[in-house]
């Protein structure tokens, strides 16, 4: 069988853009809670704030280091593998592109940089501001990269001219409805994501700190705070550490939870008016009603809409997230296709620009199975992330967490949550718009749209996208095994992994040649111990 270069090109796409937004959220989300925790240690002069900085923030970095470099191959490939697609839309994306590249990113390097390597060489004052920056800055990276997203998803401000979208309001492009929406979406979810990480990793060391036998509980289930001197960091004040993130980070869950919840409101109407054809794939719905589903079983499949059956149906809240009202009918897939066939064609026109593929029959219908559930692992992974967040907050009321070690490993495994639940709506949202790559405006900009069969270069064959294809998976399957790797061992060294001085210096405790353990005058064992339980991490890191 005959390898299809469009899908290869989209496959390539997909693999390193979701990829790199899985760094994306924690960078966004975890920027302004480290202001906020770097602002309390200025304010307050607490350690126990300057060591949450400097815990987290090392995270921050890790994470800001492994976005880059695999952000940077996503503009390449317009050029590489989408040159038709760039001829197409680049007097818009030039734009955004060049306000994210210059005005953002730069700052964002720049400030960062500072930032890291400012500890004792710059006034407090100015340091905070460094990291401030640095966090203000991607907050407007992000924004622009949205905004070229959303214009896809609802081109405006543009007009056609010799089969080019040119630009002729940059405001309509930079205030587009639909790139707010979106945005605000996305910075909640990456506070979500964040928060997600927080909670898990702190619940994790609360809990290694009653298991190592450090701290324990009284009678009434309260937490007895105790030390570790034989282990770095292992202090009274590294128990607050946790304990004073987890509770922060729960809240911030809490908090993004409603905002995802309202602007993702926001988006579904949107969608309903933009994108129809999206909301009715995404409910699996082949008529008009008014019926959310729950859940539907049966074929998914574009030729089989009729053999979707409900198993489960809300009555009237398809129309709330569409209309905002219980009663209005939203239009199924069998009333929409033959809308689209007659304003788009049953078949891509005969032009050179599609080649092999000028003829052939549209496909409107998106794949349901992505759009279907795509669309509720996005709320219902988000969800659960939130629930484990509340949890985590009532279990930790008396001061600390239980010492069940299964409760441990779902905290642990719960930051997976959020992450899962961003991706899913990316794909969602990206898959949900085919068969085109700049959707249609149903209002106005007659023309400005382009189908993804003619967006790919015309002059990469089908090895060479195949070859590209194989090499950036397997590349960003190391890098992912790289970041996993350093992750891990990060978080295991708790708060001296980022804070060297915490350590027990004596130079009586050395090791010796031979590299055993040495004692000090008590007998007692000075070597840093290792337990069991560092195993736990392998599987979320």
């Amino acid at each position: 069988m005959e390898l299809d270069p469009v899908l290869i090109a989209r496959w390539q796409f997909g693999i390193t853009t979701v990829y790199h937004y899985w760094m994306v959220p924690l960078t966004l989300g975890l920027g302004p809670i480290l202001v906020f925790m770097q602002w309390r240690w200025l304010r307050t002069g607490n350690e126990l704030f300057l060591r949450m900085t400097k815990f987290w923030g090392k995270i921050y970095v890790i994470n800001f280091i492994m976005g880059v470099a695999t952000g940077l191959v996503q503009e390449f490939q317009f050029g590489l593998a989408w040159s038709e697609y760039s001829r197409f839309v680049g007097d818009v994306f030039g734009a955004p592109l060049a306000m994210e590249g210059l005005l953002a990113f730069f700052f964002e390097s720049i400030y960062l940089g500072m930032w890291i390597f400012g500890w004792k060489r710059l006034n407090k004052h100015v340091h905070l501001y460094a990291l401030a920056s640095a966090v203000v800055a991607s907050m407007l990276s992000a924004f622009f990269i949205i905004v070229a997203n959303s214009w896809m998803q609802h081109p405006v401000g543009v007009e056609l001219i010799d089969g080019r979208a040119v630009m002729n309001d940059v405001w309509a492009v930079l205030t587009n409805n639909t790139a707010l929406a979106a945005y605000a979406h996305a910075i909640f979810g990456a506070l979500s994501v964040a928060a997600g990480v927080i909670v898990g990793v702190s619940f994790y060391h609360l809990w290694r700190r009653r298991h190592d036998g450090i701290d324990t509980v009284d009678a009434q289930g309260r937490v007895v705070v105790g030390e570790a001197p034989e282990i770095a960091g292992r202090d009274k004040l590294d128990h607050r550490v946790w304990l004073k993130s987890l509770r922060i980070a729960g809240v911030v869950s809490i908090a993004a939870f409603i905002g995802l919840v309202g602007t993702g409101d926001g988006l579904g109407k949107l969608m309903y008016e933009q994108q129809p054809l999206k909301m009715a794939s995404a409910e699996g719905a082949c008529h008009t009603g008014t019926s959310f589903s729950v859940l539907s079983v049966g074929s998914l499949g574009s030729k089989d809409c009729e053999d979707i059956v409900p198993i489960l149906e809300i009555p009237g809240v398809l129309s709330f997230l569409a209309k905002g009202d219980f009663t209005t009918d939203v239009p199924g897939i069998n009333e929409l296709l033959p809308v689209y066939e007659e304003l788009y064609g049953t078949n891509l026109p005969d032009d050179p620009m599609y080649g092999d593929r000028a003829g052939e029959e549209i496909e409107y219908l998106p794949i349901v199975e992505v759009t279907y559930w795509g669309f509720r692992i996005m709320i219902g992974f988000g969800g659960v992330a939130t629930f484990a967040a509340v949890l985590a907050l009532w279990l930790t009321r008396k001061g600390t967490v239980p010492k069940s070690k299964l409760l441990m490993q779902a905290a642990v495994a719960s930051i997976a949550l959020s992450f899962i639940a961003n991706s899913s709506g990316w794909v969602f949202t990206e898959m949900g718009r085919q068969p085109f790559v700049v959707v249609p405006n149903p209002e106005a900009l007659d023309g400005v749209f382009m189908f993804t069969a003619a967006a790919i270069s015309p002059g990469v064959s089908t090895g060479e996208l195949l070859f590209s294809l194989i090499s950036f998976t397997v590349l960003y399957g190391v890098l992912l095994l790289v970041e996993l790797f350093l992750m891990r061992n990060y978080v295991r060294g708790g708060v001296a992994s980022a804070m060297p001085e915490l350590a027990h210096r004596d130079d009586d405790t050395d090791e010796d040649a031979s590299g055993e353990d040495s004692t000090d005058e008590t007998g007692r064992t000075k070597t840093a111990r290792k337990t069991s339980e560092d195993d736990v991490l392998d599987f979320a890191f």
